[in-house]
Order: structure tokens, then sequence, then C-alpha cells
């Protein structure tokens, strides 16, 4: 979806084939409309805003936000022309006012709202003057859940039209279908299971396959590899549906304890099921913890949510949009993954003439044991 300037109003254009889009209502300062997804069934709103120009309309328009977010349930982008800087580096001179945006991003935090990384260009807005004022104006902002499901979403800056002050901005979900397959990942938390270590023995003494030392050991690691890619998969299915056992349990547990006293069987129950809980929470944890690659908040409450944000964060600003080559651009996916692949692999693939032998029978310049 992209958001364009049209008669000096902020409006969206869907592009995207895999979504239901209805409208669904409008304020002074938004329009909202309800979007499922064709696949899955995923259902969120996206809120196109234009905020207000003027300095009297802007504290209704802040107003506006807040009392709509309120009463807000479904995740929701929400995003446009909010005629407000959060800063002053958002602006391209000293002439700041801090009032408006000190307010701005009080909204923003009261609400838990987080704003997706602009690449592409550093400002939004410019006027026509002859020494022009440049300010960042436009910008998406989305709710934690709608982040989770699109872990991905980026935006990127489009070329201006000639008839707009505006920069248009592009919101891309960063759909993973024709993605190759990840490389393999040691997971941290793997190491809390009581049955690792087991394991690991079984399928590293499963290979006996070799002549060489160091064939046999390519052997074992590669075989491993595999074994714990499909491991985990299998566990992360398991551990899904037990956690939502246990979380109904205790749920149970919790209902009937406000209405009568739980007997010693049961206390004793609700503190098994809890420990596990705590226990299957705590590999989550850590598993984006080692994948936001952040130290801080590790120890103490349970911190999940803080570091899949801070792991989305972070693989959003590694991707690359464009890249150009003597003049010419090299965009989309499929495109940018052949050009990258060829590039290295004519850069470290191997030459079709080599001078150098391997001589295995040769062993009289090797330092014997002294």
């Amino acid at each position: 979806m992209s958001p364009r300037d049209i008669s000096g109003e902020s409006c969206w254009e869907l592009i995207h084939p895999s979504l239901t889009l209805v409208f669904i209502s409008q304020g002074d300062y938004h329009i909202k409309f309800h979007l499922r997804n064709k696949n899955d069934g995923f259902q969120w709103n996206l809120i196109a805003v234009y905020g207000a120009a003027q300095d009297e309309h802007k504290q209704s328009f802040l107003t506006e936000m807040v009392q709509y977010f309120q009463n807000e349930s479904l995740p929701f982008p929400y995003g446009g022309d909010f005629n407000i800087i959060r800063g002053p580096n958002e602006k391209n001179n000293d002439r700041y006012d801090d009032r408006w945006p000190s307010l701005f991003n009080a909204v923003i935090n009261s609400l838990d709202l987080r704003e997706l990384e602009l690449s592409g260009h550093k400002f939004t807005w410019a006027n026509s003057l002859p020494q022009p004022t440049f300010e960042r104006l436009d910008r998406v902002l989305v709710s934690t859940e709608w982040e989770f499901k699109f872990p991905l979403a980026t935006i990127q800056a489009l070329p201006r039209e000639i008839t707009s002050d505006h920069t248009p901005l592009l919101l891309s979900f960063g759909d993973r279908r024709g993605a190759s397959q990840p490389i393999f990942r040691f997971e941290l938390g793997w190491l809390t299971r009581d049955d690792f270590r087991e394991v690991v023995e079984r399928s590293w003494t499963s290979v006996c396959e070799g002549n060489m030392a160091i064939d046999l050991w390519q052997n074992k690691i590669r075989r491993l590899r595999q074994f714990l890619r499909g491991w985990a998969k299998n566990k992360s299915g398991h551990y899904r549906k037990e956690k939502k056992e246990l979380i109904s349990k205790l749920d149970m547990l919790d209902k009937k304890a406000e209405n009568q006293t739980l007997n010693q069987w049961e206390v004793d129950l609700k503190q098994t099921l809890k420990s596990r809980l705590i226990q299957l929470l705590r590999e989550e944890e850590i598993k984006w913890y080692q994948r936001g690659k952040t130290t801080k908040l590790l120890f103490g409450d349970m911190n999940t949510k803080y570091f899949q944000l801070i792991a989305n964060g972070k693989h959003r600003k590694t991707r690359i949009f464009q890249l150009e080559d003597d003049g010419k651009i090299i965009k989309g996916d499929e495109q940018l993954k052949k050009y990258i692949t060829d590039y290295y692999r004519g850069l470290f693939g191997p030459s079709d003439i080599s001078p150098l032998t391997m001589d295995e029978s040769r062993r009289e310049d090797i330092p014997g044991d002294r």
C-alpha cells in the first residue's frame, strides 16, 4: 500500500492482491478500513491519517488519535501525513519548536505504538522556496500485535511527483514466499531442555562414514545439523501445544479459586503447571534474546515481546531494496538474489585452471613430535 498526496490530502491505494478491504468509518483526521488476509483469515485495520496543518487544530488531532486507539481492538498500521515532526533531527534547519513534537511523542509512547523505519529518504516533505525546508511529516506507526504478524514489514520512500510536496511511502509486508531456506541457527534455548545432550549424542554416534577424519567430521556435522533442524521444528509444534494447554489449565484453576478454596492437590498442581510454563517461556525468551542481540533486561521479568521487537527491527535494517551496477538498477527479491549469487560465485568460485595440486603421500615436510 502506498499513501499519495491528492489535492492536499493523504490517501491510500491498495495494491496487495491477497487482501480483502472494506471501508468502515472516518473521523476528522483519519479514514479507517477493515482488512482480512485471504490466506489465513487474519483481520486488522488500516488507518490512513491526515493531521492538522494549522497549530490551532493540532490539539484536536492528537485528542482524536488518543480517543480512537483507546477503543481499538484489532491490530493496525496507522500512517499518512501527520504534519508533526518527532524531533529536531527530522528537520533540515534550526527553526524548531518542541511543543508539538513533545506531545506527539508522548501520545505515541502512551499508546505503545512503534514506528517503522524509513529507507530511501531522510525527509518526506519539502516546500518550494529557493532554499527549501525539509521535514519528515509522513510516517507509519503500528501496534505490536500487527508487527508480530508482519515482522518483515518495511517503509520505503518512492520518488516524489512533480506536482506534490510530499514523498510517497510504500508499505511492504515482507512476504516470505519464495525465500530461500534459512541458514542453520543453533538456539541457546535448546540447552535448557533436559534431554538435549542425549539427543546430540545419539545423532553424533550414529554416523560412522568417512575414509578420513575430516570426512567423518563433516558427515557428522552435516547429519547433526539436518537432525536438529527437523527436531527443532517438531519440538516447536509440541511447545506451542503444551504452552496452550498449560495456560488453559491454569486459567481453569484460577477461575475455580475465585469461587472456592483449592484443595492441596490442586494447589500443588497449579505450582507444577506454573513452573513448567515458566520453563517454556524462558526458552522462548532466550530464543528472541539471541536473535535480538541485546543484553538489556536479560535477567528478571519475562521480556520475550521486547526481544522479539528488537530482533524484528534488526532484521528489517538488513534488508536490501535495490542495488546499482554501472548505472543499472537491480530491484526485486528474485533479481537481487540472482545478481548477488552470480557476483559472489564469480568472486570466490574456482578458476578454470588452478596451479595448486594435492599430494597426500608427501609427508616429509610435516614436523614430527618433539
